[in-house]
């Protein structure tokens, strides 16, 4: 991999780690925390992303691979995730909040897949 390629990663995720910490902050503080807004945010912006890139990338292969690195790999590998969604989960259940964990776990789970199939068919009408 090109030296170029790790610093677009590094960047990207610098930039998605601080757009995850943005977003999830600014969800908690205008939803709640009833569920774990931000990070269903992060995951269902992602998931939508990244299903749309990863159509995008396929059809247009000039497009640079450093940029791609960057984007999907650095921005959405740090602006989405999945360990934060499985601790809350762990830690709903573990405050007795069985269905609001539950809840969350089919939340996240559906509306993320549902989000990357439509990003990609999004990007075939692009």
């Amino acid at each position: 991999m090109s030296e170029i390629s790790l610093l677009a990663i590094a960047l990207g995720g610098a930039c998605g780690s601080v757009s995850r910490f943005l977003v999830a902050r600014e969800m908690g503080r205008r939803l709640g925390d009833f569920l774990p807004y931000g990070t269903l945010a992060v995951n269902v912006l992602g998931s939508l992303a990244l299903g749309w890139l990863a159509t995008v990338f396929l059809d247009r292969p000039e497009i640079n691979s450093a940029l791609r690195l960057g984007i999907a790999v650095g921005f959405l590998g740090a602006f989405t995730t999945f360990s934060t969604f499985s601790l809350e989960s762990v830690q709903l259940l573990l405050n007795g909040a069985v269905w609001r964990a539950m809840l969350n776990i089919a939340v996240n789970t559906v509306v993320c897949l549902g989000m990357c199939y439509l990003g990609m068919q999004l990007a075939r009408f692009s």
